[in-house]
């Protein structure tokens, strides 16, 4: 509408007005709510509060007071917010679980580790603290600035003197509009080295400064786990570091071990953090643990995890980081007001912004002193010449009728200021004596000493420098501490070193149940074929061996699981147990999802772009993608192959690129075509078609086959036979194949396709767990149209779970047993 001239009313642009209201607004939370001051590292709301107790009386020197009247102040003079939001920040100031150094001293319940709330204002009593109180030091010294509150009627300080540098030594977190700060805390003694180092040096680098500060110091102590992310962000002001609990393994009498937390990351919730190890227990995703207790008092924080007799506390733990807050990261964001603005900013700005704000500070402050002790100097001149001339002065005072008549005639006759004239009319009689006429002398000339020092100061800034090191000096020699947190080397994958673990070749054995273990390779001797075997591994009811890997303690182990997923281990990673023993659920090793199989075990030497690893899914479709893309799995794993729906991976195989493939059915069905027939693709790739299959058919097996190598077809029923690769032509990818085994109700379905030279021994494993393992030669040759022969005798229910390939055993000792075993891990890179 249009304006009339009486009218208050005014157009204007509703885009334009959200749009300048949107950044006012945005711009006080930043400055005014969210982020703090570089200079004293604090939120204006931490200011306020400290500010609003010191002028109340309530020093570290004083009795408490109660809470609300502190919250009162605040609210009523300078917060014009909430009075929980006052008290909760000042709850935070008083947990040392929460401040490095305590900025309040509470008295009372100020809540609890276990994220118990404090107690409400009314009941809890606070003081500053001593540490407190040199953030406030030197304050009526005319050394910050102030503004008006936010109705005019009060004062407050625009920043803190801050005798201490607060923005480090607490650290700070917040979230404004758009940006948000994350400053972890850090210890006393060594930001003020790292300080003092920098006032000696302005060129010093913040790799140097890291030699007096090598990283945050939390007040729950606890670990953090590498300096990478440390430098990083000293060195650009954003990073990422990786804190842990501090535990004790502790084995008792009977061998059980029992694992002690003492320590937890930063800000994690105790009692949280106990609950959700309970639920993964209670949801089977963590297996092991038999008991769980707090047993934290007044004398120190204690969490104990029982550990079962058969469980391995060391990789028990590495699942408990994986899938627990033990284990966190903290991201810091060095981000603080610099001149009133946001600024990113590393480490020797951080320092150097503080130092340049105690150069002001102590500028300031000397400034003041100067003009204080010039004050007093020109007062003690004036009784000086007062003292001179006591007999005329006592003579024209009395001979004044008035107070100003003698002032006036004390300025003209002896050439004195009014303030001078003053003081000596205000001078009291007994300062005529002798004694009193040297202190005041004594006095003059103290001060005259004193004031041509104050101006040496103001005159070099290196004595301002020299007197900002000696009270840092002696801060640290009052409040420093011991550093608490500990910073361990090495990345989070790296758990060991490998340098120290033996390189001895090892059998992994993976259960349909997922229990996993390793043994010496030398556990099982050669059996004539149609043995009954030996039990190679107790099982659950219903779980039976699925995979056999032989390895080295020193090679990467890649799981592949029916999800399409990868996930990696190093063989010495994987806990050594006894033969009968059933091993260690998979899920306390990698960090696999519930609802996910381990379908294929790959060991890896080295990652190289010149090798490939080959992905076949029950349904026939292949993919062929550079080993190189699996090199950094993440501990939740990768994807490795994008599967169709109801679709899933059974095989993969390590190769050089120049191999041919077979793929085998279970309806007996068998393709040959060469590797280079299927493309290279990406990881995330879905692949194409590697046979064709019936609608009643799926795939049960993927091998790489060399001319002079033999197909041995294993059935259900426990039947086998070896038939020659010639037998096998070359195909096109994607055919439906020719038959390489007679299907019968006496041998059943086929349940595993291998490639074998000869050379080599099989496992077959059985779904009771009995293993056999036989000689290859002693498996007849036959044609691709038969049923083969009887491999191992079943029980009535028993069938064949799983078929492996071991390398041969030396027999030097014939029929000994434990002999060992010559395992060429060259010659077989993919053996399952």
């Amino acid at each position: 509408m249009a304006e009339t001239p009486n009218s208050r009313i005014k157009e204007i642009n509703i885009s334009q007005e959200m749009r300048t209201s949107f950044l006012d607004y945005a711009m006080s939370v930043i400055v005014s709510r969210a982020l703090p001051d570089v200079r004293d590292g604090l939120k204006p709301v931490h200011r306020r509060i400290l500010y609003a107790m010191n002028d109340l009386g309530m020093t570290a020197d004083k009795a408490y007071k109660k809470s609300a009247r502190i919250v009162g102040e605040v609210i009523g003079k300078y917060h014009p917010h909430g009075d929980s939001a006052v008290y909760d920040t000042m709850v935070r100031m008083a947990q040392d679980f929460n401040y490095r150094y305590m900025l309040v001293d509470g008295h009372g319940n100020f809540g609890s580790v276990d994220g118990d709330a404090a107690a409400a204002m009314r009941y809890t009593e606070a003081r500053m603290s001593k540490i407190s109180m040199e953030l406030i030091r030197d304050i009526n010294k005319d050394t910050i600035d102030y503004r008006d509150n936010y109705d005019g009627s009060e004062r407050e300080p625009i920043v803190l003197p801050s005798r201490f540098p607060n923005l480090l030594v607490n650290g700070s977190s917040g979230i404004a509009v758009g940006m948000a700060t994350n400053i972890p805390p850090h210890q006393l003694g060594e930001v003020i080295d790292g300080l003092l180092a920098l006032s000696k040096d302005a060129d010093i680098t913040i790799q140097e400064l890291m030699d007096y500060i090598p990283g945050p110091d939390f007040p729950t102590a606890g670990m953090i786990v590498g300096r990478s992310g440390i430098r990083r962000a000293y060195e650009t002001g954003r990073g990422s570091i990786t804190m842990r609990a501090r535990v004790d393994i502790q084995q008792k009498a009977n061998g059980k071990e029992t694992i002690i937390v003492n320590e937890i990351p930063y800000q994690v919730n105790k009692a949280k953090l106990i609950e959700k190890i309970a639920d993964l227990v209670r949801d089977k995703k963590i297996d092991g643990i038999t008991d769980l207790r707090d047993e934290s008092d007044r004398n120190g924080m204690r969490i104990v995890i029982e550990v079962r007799r058969d469980a391995n506390a060391e990789v028990l733990m590495n699942n408990l980081y994986k899938q627990t807050a033990l284990q966190s990261s903290f991201g810091i964001n060095l981000l603080a007001l610099v001149d009133g603005q946001p600024k990113v900013l590393n480490l020797k700005q951080c320092l150097k912004h503080y130092l340049d704000h105690q150069q002001v500070v102590i500028r300031r402050r000397t400034e003041f002193e100067l003009r204080k002790a010039e004050a007093r100097a020109h007062i003690l001149e004036g009784l000086r010449i007062a003292l001179d001339h006591i007999d005329e002065i006592i003579a024209l005072i009395r001979g004044s009728e008035t107070t100003d008549i003698a002032r006036a005639g004390l300025m003209e006759q002896f050439s004195l200021s009014e303030k001078q004239a003053q003081a000596i009319l205000d001078m009291r009689l007994q300062r005529l004596t002798g004694l009193e006429r040297d202190k005041i002398e004594n006095e003059y000339q103290d001060l005259v000493k004193l004031i041509g020092e104050l101006k040496a100061i103001l005159a070099d800034e290196e004595k301002v420098l020299e007197i900002i090191r000696q009270e840092l000096l002696e801060l640290k020699e009052r409040f420093n501490d011991k550093r608490r947190t500990e910073i361990v080397s090495g990345g989070i994958e790296q758990i060991e070193d490998e340098d120290l673990i033996p390189r001895e070749n090892i059998i992994v054995t993976l259960t349909h149940n997922g229990y996993i273990k390793r043994l010496p390779v030398s556990t099982y001797r050669s059996q004539k074929r149609g043995g009954r075997g030996i039990q190679g591994m107790g099982t659950n009811e219903n779980d039976f061996v699925e995979h056999l890997l032989t390895t080295s303690t020193h090679d990467t182990i890649l799981f592949f699981t029916n999800k399409g997923k990868a996930y990696r281990a190093k063989g010495y990673e994987i806990p050594e147990l006894s033969r009968t023993a059933k091993g260690i659920p998979i899920i306390n090793l990698l960090g696999i999802d519930q609802d996910e199989e381990i379908n294929a075990m790959i060991r890896i030497e080295e990652f190289v772009d010149d090798w490939f690893l080959f992905f076949t899914t029950r349904q026939g479709i292949s993919k062929r993608t550079p080993v190189s893309d699996y090199a950094n799995i993440r501990t939740n794993g990768l994807i490795a192959i994008n599967l169709r729906e109801n679709d899933e991976l059974i095989s993969v195989r390590l190769t050089d690129g120049s191999k041919n493939i077979i793929i085998g059915t279970k309806k007996g069905l068998l393709i040959r075509f060469p590797e280079v027939d299927v493309r290279s693709m990406g990881r995330t790739a879905t692949g194409v078609k590697g046979i064709n299959l019936t609608s009643e058919d799926e795939v049960v097996g993927m091998e790489i086959l060399e001319n002079q190598e033999d197909v041995l077809v294993v059935t259900r029923n426990g039947y086998g036979k070896r038939t020659p690769a010639g037998e096998y032509r070359v195909q096109t990818r994607g055919g439906k194949g020719l038959k390489t085994c007679n299907i019968t109700e006496k041998n059943g379905e086929l349940v595993a396709v291998k490639s074998v030279t000869g050379e080599e021994d099989i496992m077959l494993i059985t779904a009771h767990g009995v293993m056999i393992r036989m000689d290859v030669k002693d498996i007849s040759t036959t044609g691709r149209n038969t049923q083969g022969v009887k491999l191992i005798r079943l029980d009535e229910e028993g069938f064949v779970a799983t078929v492996a390939k071991v390398a041969k055993e030396e027999e030097s000792n014939e029929g000994e047993e434990g002999e060992e075993i010559d395992v060429d891990l060259q010659e077989t890179p993919t053996e399952e």
